[in-house]
């Protein structure tokens, strides 16, 4: 069976930090995560490739670092310096290399406030 398996998330003051990580239960093509807040679109953040290559958006560039480590099928998020704005529910997401089928981790709640 496919899976993934998020840990980590919580609530912090704003300039806190947290760190996720997801639980595959095997090499994906690529890792990403997602992140839904109340009332919008479930919106890409990062993602890294099995070979290391990173993307971030704008809004998290500098302050959340994604890496992995494939001997143990596991993908990491740091998030530093967290906002208000960077409240909502965290996916983990991923895909295999040639098919387009999405696998979701169950979603995290992350709540930053004062």
């Amino acid at each position: 069976q496919e899976y993934l398996v998020e840990s980590g998330g919580g609530s912090v003051h704003p300039g806190g930090s947290l760190r996720f990580s997801c639980a595959a239960s095997k090499k994906f093509y690529v890792m990403n995560w997602y992140r839904q807040a109340p009332g919008k679109d479930r919106e890409f953040f990062t993602s890294i490739t099995s070979d290391g290559i990173t993307h971030y958006a704008d809004d998290v560039k500098g302050r959340f670092t994604i890496s992995r480590d494939n001997a143990k099928n596991t993908m990491y998020l740091q998030m530093n310096s967290l906002k208000p704005e960077d409240t909502a529910v965290y996916f983990c997401h991923a895909r295999n290399k040639y098919e387009l089928r999405d696998f979701w981790g169950q979603g995290i709640q992350v709540t930053v406030s004062s």
